[in-house]
């Protein structure tokens, strides 16, 4: 079996397991994994012999990317001080206990290895979290912290893993040399993908007229803030952050509505694919895992698994839960806030959630074979082996016990984002309507002003009443003025001709800018998060495309006689 037909096996398997998946309600990536390794048992199935680097560059910056430009900017600001403890300190304090366990109790990992090993096991996966979380729906701020954390935690683990490779290669390291690195690398990282992103915009507003271009820079994006950090020695991780961040806030307000139906559409499928891929080839990379530690002892690798796994576990719930309350008090004592404190059920679910993925797998397997004296690389099998033990503990047992946690711990889903939802939809109505008003006196179809006023009168009252729904569970929506108009029902009209469709598309089509600008208003002040505005911009993009049809208005007009008032 050819590479080719590997992979397009791969493909139908990962949709039969995700439909697996959703009828059995557990994590797919779990499920993807067992099924990886069913299909590593086959007999005459070809190994998977891309080059690790190559493997990285093809999955970790699409999906990173997809992850960024997908997450809200405000929640970023909100949790940005949970998501840096735990995507930078809790890295560095994981590393540090790996390391330390690794090198006290087994005795072929130097200092430079059991560092190594840290770093690789430290991080989450932002894939895995990703794709579990997006089988569960939890509060906004535990998806908001667990997230961001998944996005940034591997720029912080790959210059550890650099680090501790390079020391191990070398056989020197100077701490002073190596903090300055992670500086300049980070730094860097975050500089050269906001050039990139700056670059990518211009590109975009070249070819926003045509949907297939701006999809194709799209895809393109993610490997070229990649692989330019890569070129200078950055942060390839961050920089794809970086540019995802940007252009997610300055391009997406600028891209058509038909463009940014189809983007949306190419980069779920994208990134259900790459997933699926990725979670595979961590079951497919079983036999080279045995092959590599075919000279050791299995109760000596399977021991050394377990022992890892529980410490990362444990350092992980050991680090969360004290350090989310004593860096809050200390930030209260400083003046930097006086939020409430978090409940415990929310932060033990946070230092649960710490799954790894196939991007660990992936640093494990690119470890050189020698150092430069020629000698062989110091528990290299061992560290590959170990790897994957975490990965596949964490995936497969741990990673189908969030859901039910979530429910035992009772962290349930919260109303501010229905809220926030409910007043930008009536927000974005009324807008249309004070909008409508400036065509009441020049309209040629004054029926189409009024059935447009009928309808839109019909979609306000609907939020507003869903609004004062959620008002009346003690949900904060902000103080608006808002027209609560009511109408009678009107008689069946004429058919709609040519004229009446014309004039149809030129006033729905200011309605819908104005609305469109109302919603991205409304992020813009923090009244709504990107993930709010989107699902709104996705409605209104559908009904944008709608108009360029040669019928815009599906329902029929209908006459409303004069003796019923329209909201003047």
């Amino acid at each position: 079996m050819a590479g080719l037909e590997l992979v397009l096996l791969c493909l139908a398997v990962s949709a039969g397991l995700r439909i697996a998946a959703e009828r059995l309600n557990v994590p797919y990536a779990a499920v993807l994994v067992l099924g990886g390794l069913v299909l590593a048992l086959l007999p005459g199935l070809p190994a998977v012999n891309l080059p690790p680097d190559v493997l990285f560059l093809i999955f970790i910056p699409p999906l990173l990317y997809a992850g960024a430009i997908q997450f809200p900017l405000r929640e970023l600001r909100q949790q940005a001080g949970p998501i840096l403890r735990l995507s930078v300190l809790m890295v560095l304090v994981s590393t540090v206990l790996v390391a330390l366990i690794a090198h006290s109790f087994f005795p072929s990992f130097t200092w430079a290895a059991a560092f190594t090993l840290g770093a690789i096991i430290s991080p989450p996966d932002p894939v895995a979290v990703l794709s579990v979380m997006r089988s569960l729906r939890l509060p906004r701020a535990i998806e908001s912290i667990l997230e961001g954390e998944g996005l940034i935690n591997d720029a912080t683990a790959l210059i550890l893993y650099r680090f501790a490779v390079a020391a191990v290669v070398t056989g020197a390291f100077s701490m002073s040399a190596a903090l300055l690195r992670f500086v300049l690398a980070g730094a860097g990282g975050v500089a050269i993908g906001l050039i990139v992103g700056f670059l990518f915009r211009g590109l975009h507003r070249l070819g926003r007229d045509i949907a297939v271009v701006s999809n194709t820079l799209s895809l393109l994006t993610p490997f070229a803030a990649y692989l330019a950090a890569d070129i200078f020695g950055a942060s390839g991780v961050l920089s794809v952050l970086a540019c995802g961040l940007y252009l997610a806030r300055v391009l997406w307000p600028d891209t058509p509505a038909a463009t940014r139906v189809q983007i949306t559409g190419s980069w779920t499928v994208v990134t259900f694919l790459l997933e699926s891929l990725v979670f595979i080839l961590v079951g497919l990379e079983l036999p080279v895992v045995m092959r590599a530690a075919q000279a050791l002892p299995l109760t000596t690798l399977f021991s050394e698994s377990l022992i890892v796994t529980v410490c990362v576990v444990l350092a992980r719930i050991l680090w969360v839960m004290p350090s989310t309350y004593i860096f809050r008090i200390l930030g209260r004592s400083f003046g930097l806030g006086n939020d409430p404190l978090p409940s415990w059920r929310m932060v033990f679910f946070i230092a649960w959630a710490g799954l790894r993925g196939a991007d660990s797998l992936v640093l494990a397997l690119a470890l050189p074979l020698t150092t430069m004296s020629g000698a062989r690389f110091p528990a290299r099998e061992q560290i590959i082996f170990i790897s994957f033990g975490v990965i596949f503990v964490t995936l497969v047992f741990q990673g189908p016990t969030l859901a039910p946690l979530a429910r035992r711990l009772r962290v349930g889903v919260d109303e501010d984002e229905e809220a926030e939802e409910a007043h930008a939809r009536l927000v974005a109505a009324e807008t249309g309507l004070r909008v409508l008003d400036g065509f009441k006196q020049e309209g040629k179809h004054p029926e189409v002003v009024r059935y447009l006023g009928q309808r839109h009168r019909q979609r306000a009252r609907r939020w507003a009443a869903k609004e004062e729904d959620q008002k009346a569970h003690g949900v904060h929506t902000g103080d608006s003025p808002h027209q609560h108009l009511t109408v009678a029902a009107s008689h069946e009209s004429a058919a709609i001709d040519e004229r009446r469709g014309d004039e149809y598309r030129r006033v729905r089509g200011a309605m819908l800018k104005a609305e469109q600008q109302a919603v991205l208003d409304l992020r813009d002040e923090g009244v709504i998060g990107d993930d709010v505005m989107r699902r709104i911009l996705r409605d209104l993009d559908l009904e944008t495309i709608l108009l360029e049809t040669s019928e815009p208005v599906i329902d029929p007009v209908r006459e409303v006689p004069s003796a019923i008032p329209d909201g003047g």
